[in-house]
């Protein structure tokens, strides 16, 4: 069956609005599906669900970097590395187009403001990891540039697509693979409870409130000046990880979001203040931390394949980690507060 995959092109907007077009133009004529900005310019929290549902529908992520980091939600994150965070998150194949002469963008075309050129960096260094990067100059490179990345990330990991609805499979073929669906969901459920069975027990497991060290790195940079890598070393009670990464495990997220989030707060927790970007944790310590919160009950991580037919490692909370993650983050009345409201139960 002939496929037409459906692309989520995600960048800032004004600034880029000619090399959107180009590369939009470059999608349709390779029979691709464009999604992005276009439907919604103006950008708010109030979207992001629907933003949310248009990228689960995507096959693939295209990012394009030039000289602004773009306009940030309530948390001082941008919309669009939320949008790069939320496709990792499910699995999407990303590939990433960065403007390789950064010093040649207008002035009018970069970012002005200090923090959020800062933004930009840790951004565009976490975006540069572990995944396809092309460099463009010129808006008129970038078809080109769309072309041999998509068409390499089609050929190397297939997607779902969309195909017309008098091409799809018969009613009785259909019937057969929610057969499958089921007996695979069954198998699982039986592999999940012998799993549960077969974990050792640990009777000298080091507690909650002991502590660990963690070894990290993270960059800064003066314009004109190559990056500096520095080492930050953060000792800290596994309970306190715990509940540091614990309210992101609701939305059961990709191991590499858990790694980021927990990278920058033991950077900041570390130096005593939030400047430098393209923060990394020691993956041994990283890989230790997961064995240690499974052990004690707390996280469930899985390698599942995604919706997009990928595979990737989830967090998930435990019943335990739920109350845990609760005992650790509520708020609780502070001492002069209970104080005053006994006295006033007394005087009654």
């Amino acid at each position: 069956m002939e496929k037409r995959y459906q692309v989520f092109v995600s960048s800032t907007y004004s600034d880029l609005l000619d090399e959107r077009k180009q590369v939009l133009q470059a999608l349709m004529e390779m029979d691709c599906i464009p999604a992005g900005m276009e439907l919604f310019p103006a950008i708010d929290e109030q979207q992001w669900e629907f933003i949310k549902r248009v990228i689960d529908d995507c096959d693939y992520y295209l990012l394009i970097i030039g000289g602004r980091y773009g306009s940030t939600t309530p948390d001082g994150i941008s919309y669009t590395e939320k949008e790069f965070d939320y496709a990792i998150q499910i699995g999407l194949k990303v590939t990433v187009l960065v403007h390789g002469s950064p010093d040649e963008i207008p002035f009018a075309k970069s970012e002005q403001n200090s923090d959020l050129r800062e933004h930009l960096l840790r951004f565009k260094e976490k975006a540069m990891t572990g995944r396809l990067v092309k460099f463009w100059r010129t808006q008129e490179e970038l078809p080109g540039l769309v072309a041999l990345s998509l068409t390499k990330a089609i050929k190397t990991y297939p997607a779902v697509g969309w195909v017309r609805a008098d091409s799809i499979a018969s009613e009785e073929i259909l019937s057969e693979i929610n057969e499958l669906r089921k007996q695979n969901a069954e198998l699982q459920k039986r592999l999940e409870n012998s799993e549960v069975q077969l974990k050792p027990a640990i009777i000298d497991l080091a507690s909650l409130d002991d502590t660990t060290v963690f070894h990290g790195t993270y960059k800064t940079q003066i314009i004109g000046y190559q990056p500096k890598t520095h080492d930050f070393e953060c000792n800290i009670s596994w309970r306190k990880v715990f509940s540091i990464i614990s309210p992101y495990l609701i939305e059961h997220p990709a191991d590499i979001t858990v790694k980021t989030k927990l990278a920058e707060y033991l950077r900041d927790e570390a130096t005593g203040n939030k400047q430098g970007y393209g923060e990394k944790i020691d993956e041994q310590e990283f890989k230790t931390l997961s064995l240690q919160l499974t052990a004690h009950g707390l996280v469930d991580i899985r390698f599942l394949k995604t919706d997009k037919g990928g595979m990737a490692l989830f967090w998930f909370l435990t019943k335990k980690g739920n109350q845990v993650m609760i005992e650790a983050r509520v708020v609780r009345k502070n001492p002069i507060e209970i104080s005053h409201t006994a006295g006033k139960i007394g005087d009654d």
